[in-house]
Order: structure tokens, then C-alpha cells, then sequence
């Protein structure tokens, strides 16, 4: 299975609206211009997504686009579904012809690859991955300021 843009763009703004979860409705120019995506990408994603609920969205000034649930209720693969992003690595998209009209000897594979895919994905909730992120983040910080700790108590050792 090729994940594309479509559907990594979708999952990166819906964990952008996840980080900012409960700050109001999220203009779209605002996920555009901190993630890099197209406006006119965004635009055309969040139409799905709010066609699927996963999204709503407020009119007019100060309005824009909020969760429909709790981070921890929507799933990665919830939203690549929701932009018609398919779960298939078999050659022939599924149809079993994929060596001329007969299922080739591969097919079986991965058709069970796309199954572990849609399988893992639809374990991962948007707050998984916010979770995950912090914790790697957090840790960074912390080495940092340990190396930073230790590169200052070797000046001190050395100046004494």
C-alpha cells in the first residue's frame, strides 16, 4: 500500500486540529501555513472529512474547523478513509486479476498486508500519536539539557 498525499496531508491537519483541540474553530489558512499544505488542498480534504463527521465547521468571522469527537476517538484509519485513500497493496486493486484474468501467486500476501495496514491503522487514535510525539519531544529536551548539564560541570571541573 502507497499512502499519498492525500492521505498524509489528511491525517497531518486533523492532528494539527487534535494539538489544538478545544482553542475554538482552526482556520484552515492557520493548518496551512503551520504544516505547509496548500490551502486549496486543505479546503478540498476538509470537505471530506466534514462529510464524514470527523470534521465541523464554523461560518463567518473567527470561525473554521473542530474535531466532531475526543482525539482519542478518531483513528488514522478513519481518516484516510474519509479521502477515499484505499487500503490495497495488491497490484490489481483487489479484483484478483492481477496476472491477466487469473489472481496472481503474490495476491494472497498482499491482500494480507492490507489488512495488517487497515488493521494497525484503525488502532492509532489521533491522541496516540499527539502522546507519542510529546514523549519524543520531552525526551529530547531532556538529553539536551543533560549534555548541556554535563558540557557546564566539565568547564566548572576544569576552571577548579
Amino acid at each position: 500500500m502507497k499512502l499519498t498525499t492525500k492521505g498524509r496531508y489528511a491525517v497531518t491537519a486533523m492532528l494539527d486540529l487534535a494539538v489544538h483541540n478545544g482553542k475554538g474553530p482552526i482556520a484552515l489558512a492557520d493548518i496551512s501555513e503551520r504544516q505547509g499544505i496548500s490551502l486549496s488542498y486543505l479546503e478540498q480534504l476538509f470537505a471530506k472529512l466534514r462529510k464524514t463527521g470527523l470534521v465541523a465547521s464554523t461560518r463567518g468571522p473567527g470561525g473554521g474547523y473542530r474535531l466532531n469527537r475526543n482525539p482519542g476517538d478518531v483513528f488514522i484509519a478513519d481518516v484516510v478513509t474519509a479521502v477515499d485513500e484505499p487500503f490495497d497493496a495488491t497490484r490489481c486493486g483487489g479484483a484478483k486479476d492481477c496476472n491477466g484474468e487469473k489472481r496472481c501467486l503474490t495476491h494472497d500476501l498482499w491482500e494480507e498486508l492490507s489488512q495488517q495496514i487497515r488493521g494497525f491503522l484503525s488502532e492509532v487514535s489521533l491522541a496516540d500519536v499527539i502522546d507519542r510525539h510529546h514523549l519524543r519531544t520531552k525526551s529530547h529536551e531532556q538529553n539536551v539539557k543533560a549534555a548541556q548539564h554535563r558540557s557546564e560541570a566539565g568547564v566548572v571541573e576544569a576552571s577548579v
